[in-house]
């Protein structure tokens, strides 16, 4: 149902028409397209074109009113000014990181409309149906006159990228990277409530949502901690299958290049291990070995003694761990090869996770002394817990610690392991692993900051876009993060505050010119402290 409101905002009152609807997941949410606003010395309404293009197509024309014999400036008819200093952060961020011209030349016909959609992501977190009334108030890059990025156009656009281009902007955008950097791999699960995307399956939920979903894999530079390749696959691919046809991608994509990749234990299969150490494999990797296997244990099992000694201190982040590293050898089926294993011990966590397991499970024993068949923690209580039936007991049950099952628990809690088929150095190993998690900030980017908790889309193809859109806008907010972290700005901002403040900048148009209103003193002060060059009339 569509009404429409008005809204005043300095001298002009604006005309909106305001639809209700329910979104995907049942909520209530207004959408408002701004359509004209009244004149303020003759109380007219002067709508916009495409709202009279629209209902005059819709068999319902609006009558416009007469303006000719009114003595109206031009500076009155036209918006007064639009925020400026957004698009000229972003402007400057895409540029400094060649994102523009590398989009230009995968794009050359919507790198301007693929820019805008992920500027406005990033400041607005908002679904991209919203684009057109942020780009009404907001400067953006220069569109085509029927690029107005209404809905019915984002809609068209996102069902006219085709893969091939998508796959030339990640091969010239990889083909930047130093040639030497490791990048670390990670894999989430964005869910949705759609039934028209064929990817869309039923698989192990990162968020323990109860809904189909599709994973979403992503390589991340560690050097220049920028996203360099993402990759969808349907939602019951496992980690380890995913890997091998992600790398078979990626070397597609760039035939002459050695990736050098850091992946966590969700990775980890002999098969993957023998695939990466086999001759002809462009592939030199890092990867944790989970407790499940028992390689893993056996090499915890040969240091477990002597570990925890002076000579194996490591020093991370500020604490100190044991490490000790190993040439083990590797049996595949066409032959065998020496690997290197890396063990590491740290005390401080075994004794952490050890009190707080002591703890809970403790707690645990007084739940159960109170009522044993409490359904939510049955569960934990047949894990930990032994308990019988007794006519001698006051409740009528005994209830003990299971001592085996809580040192089972506790016998690989701070260790890791790690194996590598080049770095011999554990020290070297372990500050390379440690920095993987920019990947898992950068999904929590995405996913939260870039609306991508749902997919909204009902299309594989519209799917595979807004997603391309998507890492756009990540990597105007990783490089956005880095120069906040450099210029320490999180000491006086959220990204989102320094977003707000910076999008006050206006530009006036006068006459059909533009005119840069004067920037604040705060304002200059952002965009030097992020080394940016700062706007100027």
């Amino acid at each position: 149902m569509s009404c429409i409101t008005k809204q005043h905002a300095g001298k002009y009152t604006y005309l909106y028409e305001s639809t209700s609807f329910r979104n995907a997941e049942g909520k209530p949410r207004n959408k408002k397209v701004r359509i004209g606003k009244i004149d303020p010395k003759t109380g007219n309404t002067i709508y916009t074109p495409e709202y009279l293009e629209r209902m005059e197509a819709a068999g319902t024309p609006v009558a416009v009113e007469d303006n000719s014999d009114t003595d109206v400036d031009i500076a009155d008819v036209l918006d007064s000014s639009k925020r400026y200093g957004s698009y000229c952060l972003f402007k400057e961020l895409a540029n400094s990181i060649k994102l523009l011209p590398t989009l230009q030349r995968a794009l050359p016909d919507c790198f301007r409309e693929v820019f805008t959609l992920a500027c406005f992501l990033v400041e607005s977190q908002e679904p991209l149906s919203y684009c057109s009334d942020w780009l009404a108030e907001t400067e953006a890059l220069p569109l085509l006159e029927r690029s107005r990025l209404s809905s019915q156009r984002i809609s068209e656009l996102l069902s006219s990228i085709t893969m091939a281009q998508r796959d030339m902007f990640y091969t010239f955008w990889m083909d930047q990277v130093p040639r030497n950097q490791y990048v670390a791999l990670d894999i989430t699960s964005i869910s949705s409530y759609s039934e028209l995307i064929e990817s869309c399956e039923w698989g192990y939920n990162r968020d323990h949502e109860d809904l189909p979903q599709i994973n979403l894999c992503m390589l991340f530079g560690e050097d220049v901690r920028l996203p360099l390749y993402q990759a969808s696959y349907s939602g019951s691919i496992s980690d380890v299958m995913t890997l091998k046809t992600t790398l078979k991608e990626v070397t597609i994509l760039l035939p002459d290049r050695e990736l050098r990749v850091v992946m966590d234990k969700g990775f980890y299969s002999q098969k993957n291990v023998d695939a990466m150490l086999d001759p002809e494999s462009p592939v030199h990797f890092l990867i944790s070995v989970p407790f499940s296997s028992s390689f893993a244990k056996k090499l915890v099992e040969s240091e477990r003694k002597d570990i925890d000694r002076i000579e194996n201190t490591i020093l991370t982040g500020g604490t100190a761990i044991r490490g000790i590293h190993q040439v083990r050898r590797w049996h595949t089926k066409s032959r065998n090869t020496d690997i290197h294993a890396h063990v590491y011990f740290n005390p401080i966590k075994a004794a952490t996770e050890r009190n707080e397991l002591y703890a809970y499970v403790t707690e645990l024993k007084q739940e159960a002394l109170k009522d044993p068949l409490q359904g939510n923690l049955q569960k934990d209580f047949k894990k930990y817990l032994i308990i019988r039936k007794s006519s001698k007991a006051p409740s009528g049950w005994t209830v003990s610690i299971n001592e085996k099952a809580i040192e089972e628990h506790l016998k690989y809690c701070g260790w890791m392991v790690l194996l590598s088929d080049t770095i011999d150095d554990s020290q070297e190993a372990l500050d390379t692993y440690r920095t993987k998690d920019v990947v898992e900030k950068s999904f929590d980017r995405l996913k939260n900051t870039l609306d991508l908790n749902r997919l909204r889309v009902h299309k594989d193809i519209r799917m595979e876009n807004k997603l391309f859109v998507s890492f756009i806008a990540l990597l105007l907010i990783s490089a956005l993060h880095q120069r906040m972290k450099a210029g320490s700005l999180y000491k006086k901002y959220t990204m989102h505050e320094l977003l707000l403040k910076v999008r006050k900048l206006q530009i006036a148009y006068v006459n059909g010119k533009k005119i840069i209103q004067p920037i604040s003193k705060e304002q200059r002060m952002i965009f030097k402290d992020l080394g940016l060059k700062a706007p100027v009339g």
